[in-house]
């Protein structure tokens, strides 16, 4: 799982002004090593600059599909997002790890649920994924989105949604809100916030009808709707929440005022596809992953904020303070797991098992 894959560019689509989808050729002896569930994520690498560059972007596929793709969203200023847009051409090579991520719920052809999903922009990505594999996997479930953009020319994935539309007449709801561009019913005009979703909730869908929400945007979005989903009675275990790393807010780790108890010095021991690696590092000086890979270990990363699990393992002895998490679900918190780009060791010995999943 830690390991970085040269994948050949098979297909590259511009979908709008500032966004691409790329397509992967998954070479046979790699099919199953690149198997993914919807709403998973692939991190990408690559050099600018003379810098080691990764970023994280979310499947687009259908399970269904077994296309690897991702769209990836010019960000202001983002070195990977615009020598992606500018670069990369069909036959290109980029280095890519294994899927990743659990922004996903079971599914059974047994089922006969009513998901809700909010996005905004380019968090429309992973939520393809998983309404198109829902719809296919559960002929009697049904999906409604919200979708907010700037304008229609900005709107990412605008035919296959339409296509997904025509398939899915009854199954399928999908609801434009446009900020910029005025639509025929007031309630679809401005951004996707808390207030804008209580209204939805008034006028338009009816919460005791839903079964599991999903929300991928920006931070202040998915606060918004999180919170306005939980006021009108959701349950917090029935929302899941994808942070766009772009949104990563800024945070600089803070030293406890008092030393730690015990030595001042920590052993980590990682564990990494089946290898064990140990190393000595200061207890609240920088993260386990920072220690790691500034003595050498190549350990996996991407947005190194706490937004996108890459760096995700287990806690199998000792423990550790993680700063922020905008990633880890409470049940993997219970279970064990943190996020190595925020964790500071707290105790003389501290084991991490990167390769559980579970």
């Amino acid at each position: 799982m830690s390991k970085f894959h040269a994948l050949k560019i098979s297909n590259v689509e511009r979908e709008t002004r500032d966004a691409i989808v790329v397509t992967f050729a998954v070479p046979s002896e790699l099919k199953e090593t690149f198997r993914y569930s919807q709403g998973q994520h692939l991190t990408l690498r690559t050099e600018i600059a003379g810098d080691d560059v990764r970023r994280s972007y979310s499947i687009c596929s259908a399970v269904q599909d077994n296309v690897l793709r991702v769209a990836i969203k010019r960000a202001p200023g983002g070195a990977f997002s615009t020598w992606a847009n500018d670069t990369l051409t069909p036959g290109a090579t980029v280095d890519v790890m294994p899927p990743m991520g659990h922004f996903n719920t079971p599914l059974s052809p047994d089922h006969r649920k009513h998901y809700l999903a909010f996005a905004a922009g380019s968090g429309i990505t992973p939520l393809l994924s998983i309404i198109k594999t829902t719809l296919m996997a559960e002929p009697h479930s049904r999906f409604t989105l919200f979708y907010g953009n700037r304008a229609s020319s900005t709107i990412i994935f605008k035919n296959e949604l339409s296509d997904l539309k025509d398939t899915y007449l009854d199954r399928f709801n999908l609801v434009y809100v446009m900020s910029r561009e005025q639509q025929d019913i007031e309630l679809f005009n401005g951004r996707i916030t808390g207030e804008k979703c209580a209204a939805f909730f008034k006028q338009w869908i009816a919460l005791d009808d839903i079964d599991t929400a999903f929300i991928c945007g920006p931070e202040d979005m998915m606060h918004g709707v999180s919170a306005a989903l939980q006021a009108h009675g959701m349950p917090k275990e029935s929302i899941r929440i994808e942070l766009f790393a772009a949104s990563i807010p800024r945070h600089k780790h803070v030293a406890h005022a008092r030393p730690a108890i015990g030595r001042q010095q920590c052993e980590v021991t990682l564990i990494m596809d089946g290898r064990h690696s140990s190393f000595i590092m200061e207890k609240d000086k920088e993260s386990v992953l920072e220690a790691g890979l500034r003595q050498g270990f190549d350990m996996r990363y991407s947005c190194k904020g706490g937004v996108c699990s890459t760096c995700r393992c287990k806690v199998i002895d000792g423990k550790v303070d993680m700063d922020v998490n905008y990633a880890l679900e409470d049940y993997e918190i219970a279970r064990g797991f943190v996020l190595s780009c925020q964790s500071f060791p707290a105790t003389d010995k501290v084991v991490l098992d990167f390769d559980q999943d579970t």
